[in-house]
């Protein structure tokens, strides 16, 4: 057989073998097809190279591939086998005068036929080609060879059938199948088209995965996307805008794309356009919002002008498909425009650096409001029968951003919808893995393909702390709050996440918003405390709080990296101490020792005498641990400081212990080694209110105070009432 046979049997078809000459198909009427049957016998019974090679051909000549039916190709390989396809896949001598690749083209042709059977695209011996087939996408040769041209085209074939089986995804990119069609779409040779289409799917099927083996590769294919995307002039705009955010990497996009996507998507928004064309692009501003910030939008007049019509069109189109009922809502651009928001959001209320100016800032403000106005209207419909729906997640979601920054506009509203929260986050919460679900859908809806980041938190109450710890300080809501049994909603939710971070959990790997939802919840707490105290002393659930607030700060204190959360835990607790202090669990147990042991630590650490240059006495300064953070820590430590005050009248067992600690003789100790000047008078009130009530609950505290020279320290810093105290019996 010729070697010109050899290349027609090779490029007999895409989805299976094929010739220009055949016989008449067979009929199913009739029974199978007898020219088939006698080349199919030849075939079994050839005896060499040769004799197979034109029994293989005559089969082709046979069949027609539209024609062939999965018994008739299932006989086909019956006859043929994987031991002759794979010989012609690995040969690496060809007849004289015949390229090799033809013979690797009649290889491919027959896998073709064969995946074409999803039982035969899943054998071990088609997926074990998967590497083999990989390097025939980017093998050099004559462009216009047309074996080679339906050997590619074949081999797309057979990878697309393995990705079409509910495993073949990741049978490819074991293979390096993801890096191949990298290079042979960057290559833009014969049938790159395929390549990316392929590329598309395996993304959509296993983002992670794909970006694991091949991020290098899959980098190369954005930047090449996206230098197409700001140059294209024409539709193909529109249909990069809809394969962008597939490329786009699962952790931050690669900077060097950030002016090309934004020059792209300007020239797209800045124009008049249909919203089948405008939505793509909104939908990947939002995702490069939610993987990249503002950081892809580039400083100056351009990008601040950019940033306002983006968030301008999202309030625009929330506006329009939630005011109007009866309208079709396209949930996945809603959520998208969501995404613009948070972003608008961010920026308006960022002092330092912010892209926009205060003009715009006004603007946006004011169109956000009416944006979320129509969020509010839409939820105030939403009944029982939609509250697990991914779109509802996502619209509380947004409000809930809104609210951490806003809560005085839209007070009327905001205060009608407050019911719905609860109970919606009430029912979320009480069915975890299924708001844990809705997060994913929500990611899945607009924003990532496969997996959303850490600003996607899976449940709907962390979403809604921030507001809601703004609008316990007003009068108003605070009561349709506690009605609604918010406060005991929140008290078991703290205690279901200081779950997660108790000892016997890897707490390395726990995301940030864990400990700030906590913290959240503390700052709650404490407005509970200060402006309705009479629930902490008649609600049980604040009750179970205090006692594993008490249980858990002393190993809380000790931990590196954790004292702002200690430091809420240790201040919540003090003031909760003042109004449960007839509780049994506070006359002096061991959990309350510890707490209140804990809590001297935390109180007493927070400042050290340091040396200054030049100068013989020394300064109070702030300990190496609390400089960093005490603009956040100092007010919680000023509100600490007093409430341990009111806790040592209220509690006999607490001044001795205190005592035992030494915490009233170091105190003096420092105040006496550091220059009076060097103490601001706050910090000056705080320690005398401490020193005054210990000095008063307690006769050997103030032996143990006049011996540490604690009246001449008093005389030295104007502390009249503790001076007062110490001189008396």
């Amino acid at each position: 057989m010729s070697c010109c046979d050899l290349a027609a049997a090779g490029q007999l078809g895409k989805a299976s073998i094929m010739a220009s000459d055949c016989e008449p198909a067979l009929n199913q009427a009739e029974g199978r097809n007898p020219t088939l049957e006698r080349y199919l016998g030849a075939l079994r019974e050839a005896k060499n190279d040769s004799e197979q090679f034109a029994a293989l051909l005559l089969v082709t000549k046979a069949v027609k591939a539209g024609d062939i039916d999965a018994k008739t190709r299932r006989r086909i390989f019956d006859a043929v086998g994987f031991t002759f396809p794979n010989r012609l896949l690995t040969t690496k001598e060809a007849p004289d005068g015949c390229p090799d690749h033809v013979l690797r083209a009649l290889g491919v042709a027959l896998l073709a036929c064969f995946c074409s059977d999803p039982e035969l695209a899943t054998h071990p011996q088609v997926l074990n080609k998967i590497p083999i087939l990989s390097t025939f996408l980017t093998a050099r040769g004559d462009p216009d060879d047309a074996a080679r041209r339906s050997m590619i085209d074949d081999t797309y074939q057979c990878l697309t059938a393995v990705a079409g089986t509910p495993r073949g995804p990741r049978h490819l990119i074991a293979g390096g199948t993801v890096s191949a069609l990298c290079q042979a779409y960057l290559g833009h040779g014969y049938g790159f088209d395929q390549a990316l289409a392929l590329l598309v799917g395996l993304l959509a099927a296993a983002e992670t995965q794909c970006w694991k083996e091949a991020e290098p590769d899959l980098l190369a294919v954005l930047r090449g996307l996206s230098e197409d995307f700001q140059k294209a002039e024409d539709a193909s705009k529109f249909e990069l805008c809809q394969l962008l955010p597939l490329f786009l990497p699962p952790t931050t996009v690669p900077p060097e794309c950030y002016r090309d996507l934004q020059a792209g998507l300007a020239r797209i928004l800045g124009s008049k356009l249909s919203s089948w064309q405008r939505n793509p692009a909104l939908k990947l501003a939002a995702r490069l919002a939610h993987a990249c910030g503002s950081d892809w939008i580039p400083a100056g007049s351009s990008g601040s002008k950019f940033l306002a019509l983006l968030v301008n069109l999202a309030c625009v189109e929330v506006r329009l498909a939630l005011e109007e009922t009866g309208t079709e809502v396209k949930e996945d651009v809603v959520t998208a425009c969501y995404a613009l928001m948070e972003l608008g959001i961010q920026e308006c209320t960022r002092c330092e650096q912010s892209l926009l100016k205060e003009p715009q800032k006004v603007q946006l403000v004011s169109v956000m409001k009416e944006a979320i106005g129509a969020v509010i209207h839409y939820l105030l419909q939403v009944g029982s029968e939609k509250q697990k729906e991914p779109f509802v997640f996502a619209s509380v979601r947004i409000l809930g951003a809104w609210l951490a920054e806003e809560t005085s506009s839209l007070r009327k509203e905001v205060c009608q919808l407050l019911p719905f929260l609860v109970r919606y986050a009430k029912t979320l919460y009480e069915e975890a893995e299924e708001a844990n679900d809705l997060s994913q859908q929500v990611a899945n809806l607009a924003i990532s393909p496969t997996t959303p980041g850490p600003t996607w938190p899976g449940d709907a109450l962390r979403l809604l702390l921030p507001g809601w710890c703004h609008l316990t300080v007003e009068d108003g809501p605070r009561e349709i709050l506690i009605k609604e049994g918010a406060p005991s909603l929140l008290c078991k939710y703290f205690l279901q996440q200081w779950e997660l971070t108790s000892p016997g959990h890897d707490t390395s790997v726990l995301p940030d918003s864990v400990e700030i939802g906590l913290q959240t919840c503390c700052h709650i707490f404490l407005n509970l405390v200060v402006t309705a105290p009479g629930l902490i002393k008649r609600d049980a659930c604040f009750t179970s709080l205090m006692n594993t607030l008490m249980t858990s700060l002393p190993a809380l204190v000790q931990q590196q990296g954790r004292l702002l959360l200690a430091a809420n835990v240790a201040t919540l607790g003090l003031l909760m101490a003042r109004l449960l202090s007839t509780s049994p669990a506070l006359q002096g147990t061991p959990a309350s020792r510890g707490f209140f042991a804990a809590a001297i630590l935390f109180l007493s650490q927070s400042h050290v005498a340091r040396a200054t240059p030049g100068s013989d006495q020394a300064v109070l300064a702030l300990s190496p641990e609390y400089e960093g953070i005490w603009a956040d820590l100092q007010e919680l430590w000023f509100l600490g400081m007093q409430a341990f005050t009111g806790c040592v009248p209220l509690l006999p067992w607490l001044a001795p212990a205190a005592l035992r600690s030494r915490w009233p003789q170091e105190l003096l100790q420092l105040l006496g080694s550091v220059s009076p000047n060097s103490v601001k008078p706050e910090m000056v009130a705080a320690y005398q209110g401490v020193l005054v009530e210990l000095a008063r609950a307690n006769r050997l505290c103030r032996e143990a105070m006049r011996l540490q020279a604690g009246e001449e320290t008093a005389s030295h810093y104007r502390m009249a009432a503790l001076e007062q105290c110490l001189s008396e019996p």
